[in-house]
């Protein structure tokens, strides 16, 4: 099973919004990530880069 950390930035402040994610839907600018525990979370971004060798997953958040 893969499982990633997933990043999200404003600005310039980078933080950890979920752990292991197992599952990442993306629906126009909206990016829902749920973990192995079935936690769901919805942010709104743009997915900017996947490291799938080291289980990373980096979103650029859409200011509030």
């Amino acid at each position: 099973m893969c499982l990633a950390t997933v990043y999200g930035r404003k600005q310039e402040e980078e933080s950890i919004l979920i752990r292991n994610a197992s599952r990442i839907d993306v629906e126009g600018t909206a990016i829902r990530i749920r973990d192995i525990m079935g936690a769901e979370i919805v942010v709104e971004g743009a997915i900017t880069m996947v490291d799938l060798a080291n289980s990373v997953v980096k979103i650029n958040c859409s200011e509030d």
